[in-house]
């Protein structure tokens, strides 16, 4: 087996939500939407397309013709943005497996990302894009197997609906839960059952326990969670790292980094996602290589 079949990495490509935020206030966690690659056993996962999913495509036109899986976790717009302007698409010979859930109106990921790219909003529509393109419609609570990697799948407290997903394979596991919002009295369920004693949790950490109950500006309703629901999350479902992501556009950098002290007291295996940060899995999870977050910033 090859160095890259033999590899479980993480990356991360794009870490806010709701708005791209580029500009001097980012610049060490990143401005882009939501994107987040994994290298398994040699195939390429990528989950999300917000513009982070831009960068990526740019990292890969040396590498074509490529392959991949993309997991849409649902179709707003900061977490499908991105997939207009990802270039491999465009390119034939690249062969590109895209999965999502009907949507609450009954319309399937291909529906939607085909609406995003219609006029007036989009110059090109997808028929243009060259690469050979297999849309997947999932069903939350039924897994998907690629090779002898499982992918088990739930759905999320968002609103219109989201789906969470978790990558096992060889043993070790990573679990991407983004927009969803707690509940009041107790901990999500289908989040903890996809969480069990994973390497790595990737969780919606959007505000804080203070905004999230703001009296003047409360965030309940909103469909995302706080840091502090992330550590419960991750202490009661045991897993080794916690990564806190889908960070609020209006959090800057020195926002971020008091909330990553306060999260690392917390949960000592807590990081927080920056652009360019790349995870291990498998044995002991560490921070393998960094990027200038400047390189990737949005």
């Amino acid at each position: 087996m090859s160095r890259i079949e033999n590899q479980f990495t993480v990356q991360f490509w794009g870490v806010r939500g709701s708005i791209p935020s580029p500009g001097s206030h980012t610049l060490r966690y990143g401005g882009n939407t939501p994107c987040v690659e994994m290298q398994v056993g040699g195939k390429r996962l990528i989950f999300d397309g917000g513009t982070g999913l831009h960068v990526l495509g740019q990292s890969l036109l040396p590498q074509m013709p490529i392959e991949g899986h993309i997991f849409f976790t649902h179709s707003h717009w900061d977490h499908m943005q991105g997939f207009p302007f990802f270039v491999p698409g465009f390119v034939k010979g690249n062969h590109f497996h895209i999965y999502g859930a009907i949507a609450p109106d009954g319309s399937t990921i291909e529906q939607r990302l085909n609406d995003q790219m219609l006029h007036p909003n989009f110059p090109v529509p997808l028929q243009i894009m060259q690469a050979n393109l297999n849309f997947h419609d999932i069903k939350p609570g039924q897994p998907i197997h690629i090779n002898d990697i499982t992918i088990e799948t739930a759905s999320l407290n968002h609103p219109g609906e989201a789906v969470g997903y978790r990558v096992n394979w060889h043993g070790g596991a990573a679990v991407y839960i983004t927009d969803t919002e707690h509940f009041p009295d107790r901990l999500d369920e289908n989040i903890l059952w996809l969480s069990r004693n994973a390497d790595i949790l990737i969780y919606d950490s959007t505000y804080t326990d203070e905004e999230y109950h703001s009296p003047s500006s409360p965030k309940i309703g909103w469909g995302h969670s706080t840091w502090q629901e992330a550590v419960k999350m991750a202490k009661a479902a045991k897993v080794k790292t916690l990564v806190i992501y889908h960070h609020d556009p209006a959090h800057n950098d020195d926002f971020l980094d008091c909330v990553g002290e306060q999260a690392a007291k917390e949960f000592p295996g807590a990081v927080m996602a920056r652009e360019g940060m790349r995870l291990q899995v498998l044995g002991s999870v560490s921070l393998s290589e960094s990027f200038p977050i400047s390189k990737f910033s949005g």
